[in-house]
């Protein structure tokens, strides 16, 4: 599998980032394999928190939240999905599946050998994280949802999707900074822009950012449905806590929190919370608001 590889220049001045890189290999399934990036912070021995992004973003996003997450204790890990932040980007647009995505995360977590998990995803990283929970759920202890859902094509993902996935194929120019910007409820400086564009020094860097809203399911007959729907069979046995913290204002993803709550056993007697003037991504908004949701959330489950 072809892929780039963004230089660490690009990295170099990062604003609220200083997190030191760590890597590993995935197999790429053609014979090959892809560099991942995560960040992992503090103690080796603390209860991990997986912390999964979505899309344009990368572990970027979770700048506000990481330092009081390992500073209550915590080992924090959030890795840059492959074709995103600082892991390998395969050049073709056919060469992101979602089971692909899932597989590769997989590999992530039995690399690193984690345990009792305390999962943080939103809008992508729901979509690969929760299948995740399904299919290793010994792996995991505990759930924070936040503006995501895991889709199975029976029903319309909604007009604001459907608007986003046709208007993310028609723009000529993929602008990741200028589309989180669009999606948070505070303007973002021209340096923290700089920091969301800082993975794609040019167009061809982004073919996994312009597939992914593709590879949603929108319909029974997408690839990923019948392992979404084995997967929902799973979740809506899972006793284990599973807590949603969801924004004020996501048209994309607003009343998904209400269905999880409805499915899945293990959100009940939840303190299920709404994050106020909170946009899609919430992360950017209200980091520091949300850590402490999670901490909370740990300590009233442990």
């Amino acid at each position: 599998m072809d892929f780039l590889r963004t230089d660490d220049s690009c990295f170099a001045t990062l604003e609220g980032y200083k997190f030191s890189p760590n890597y590993l290999l995935v197999d790429d399934t053609e014979g090959g394999q892809l560099r991942v990036h995560y960040v992992d912070e503090g103690p080796k021995d603390g209860q991990p928190i997986l912390l999964l992004h979505g899309e344009p973003s990368w572990s970027y996003l979770y700048r506000k939240m990481i330092p009081p997450l390992v500073a209550a204790g915590y080992r924090v890990i959030a890795p840059d999905l492959v074709g995103f932040g600082r892991s390998d980007k395969p050049t073709k647009r056919t060469d992101y599946t979602y089971q692909r995505h899932v597989d590769w995360m997989h590999s992530v977590l039995d690399q690193l050998e984690l345990t009792s998990i305390t999962l943080f995803c939103q809008d992508w990283g729901g979509l690969i994280g929760l299948r995740l929970v399904a299919e290793q759920s010994d792996r995991f202890a505990r759930v924070v949802a936040a503006n995501t859902m895991l889709p199975t094509g029976e029903h319309s993902p909604g007009e604001a999707f459907m608007k986003w996935q046709k208007n993310s194929q028609e723009m000529p120019v993929f602008p990741a900074g200028k589309i989180i910007n669009g999606g948070t409820n505070s303007d973002l400086t021209p340096e923290i822009l700089a920091g969301y564009n800082a993975p794609y020094p040019e167009e061809s860097y982004k073919e996994g950012a312009r597939q992914f809203p593709l590879l949603v399911p929108t319909s029974l007959d997408d690839p990923a449905s019948t392992s979404n729907i084995a997967a929902w069979q799973v979740l809506t046995q899972w006793n284990k806590p599973f807590l949603t913290a969801f924004s004020d204002n996501d048209p994309i993803t607003c009343g998904a929190d209400k269905i999880l709550q409805k499915l899945i056993p293990g959100t009940k007697g939840q303190a299920h919370t709404t994050i106020e003037n909170g946009g899609h991504f919430l992360q950017e908004d209200q980091g520091d608001k949300i850590a402490q949701v999670i901490i909370d959330f740990i300590k009233a489950n442990d």
